[in-house]
C-alpha cells in the first residue's frame, strides 16, 4: 500500500526535527560539559557541590543519609543498575534480541557504539583524575577516579543508545515514546543515586549524564545516516 503524498511529506518535516532537536541537545550537552570541566578546574562548583552532599547527609552525623533506612537500600539497589556486570548484562540482552530479531547490523551498531562509550568515559576518568569526594562517607566501595561519574555516563550511554535504536524498531509512537522514557529515568536514578551515597560531587554526575548523553545523540544520529544509506536495517515504520 502506497503511503498518501500528504503524509510522506508529514513524516519527511517530523523526521527532520527530529534530527534538529538530536543535533541540538548533542550540541547543548557538550558545551555543558565543557563549561563545567572550565569550572571544575577553577575551583568554582566546589561550594555547591559541598552544600549538596551536605544537605544530603544527618547534619549531626555525615556518614548517616537523611530518610529513612529503606531509601538507603533502595539506593544502593538502584545505583547497581549503572554497574559494569549489570550494564553488559543488559547489552548483551538487548543486542541479542535485535540479532535474533533479524536486525543484525543494528545489533553490531548497538554493540560497538556502548563499548566505544566506555572506553571514552574511562580515558576522561584517568585524563582528569578528580579524587572521590572525602566530605561525606561513600556508602559504597569505590575504586576509580570521580570525574566524570562513570556510573552516569555508563548508564546514559548504554540505556539512551539502546533505547534509541529499540524505539527505532517499533511500530508504534507510543511504545517508541515508553522505550525513550523508560531510558531516561534510568539514567536519573542512578545519578542521583550516586550523589546520595556520597560516592560523587553532583558536577560529576552531572559531567557523566552529559557526555553520555551526547555519546548516546551523536550515536543515534550516526544511525540514521547509516540507516538512510542502507548500511543497518530500516526501522518497522520507514519500512511501511
Amino acid at each position: 500500500m502506497r503511503v498518501p503524498a500528504k503524509w510522506r511529506q508529514f513524516f519527511s518535516r517530523y523526521l527532520e526535527l527530529d534530527l534538529l532537536a538530536g543535533i541540538f541537545v548533542f550540541a547543548a550537552a557538550i558545551f555543558t560539559f565543557l563549561k563545567l570541566i572550565s569550572e571544575m578546574r577553577e575551583g568554582e562548583t566546589r561550594s555547591a557541590d559541598q552544600a549538596i552532599l551536605l544537605a544530603l547527609r544527618d547534619p549531626n552525623d555525615l556518614s548517616n543519609p537523611i530518610g529513612p533506612d529503606w531509601v538507603e537500600t533502595m539506593c544502593r539497589d538502584i545505583t547497581s543498575l549503572g554497574s559494569p556486570a549489570v550494564l553488559t548484562l543488559i547489552t548483551i540482552a538487548a543486542v541479542s534480541y535485535l540479532w535474533i530479531d533479524g536486525k543484525r547490523a543494528t545489533a553490531l551498531f548497538a554493540a560497538l557504539s556502548i563499548v566505544g562509550g566506555a572506553i571514552v568515559v574511562s580515558l576522561l576518568k584517568f585524563g582528569f583524575a578528580r579524587p572521590r569526594p572525602e566530605l561525606v562517607s561513600h556508602l559504597v566501595n569505590v575504586n576509580s577516579f570521580s570525574f566524570p561519574s562513570g556510573h552516569a555516563a555508563m548508564a546514559a550511554v548504554t540505556y539512551l543508545t539502546l533505547g534509541a535504536l529499540l524505539a527505532r524498531v517499533q511500530k508504534r509512537p507510543l511504545m517508541k515514546l515508553y522505550v525513550l522514557a523508560v531510558a531516561s529515568i534510568l539514567v536519573l536514578l542512578v545519578g542521583f543515586t550516586r550523589v546520595y551515597l556520597g560516592v560523587h560531587w553532583p558536577t560529576d554526575v552531572l559531567a557523566g549524564w552529559c557526555i553520555g548523553t551526547a555519546w548516546a545523540i551523536g550515536c543515534w544520529l550516526a544511525a540514521t545516516w547509516l540507516q538512510s544509506r542502507g548500511a543497518i536495517e530500516r526501522d518497522d515504520s520507514s519500512a511501511a
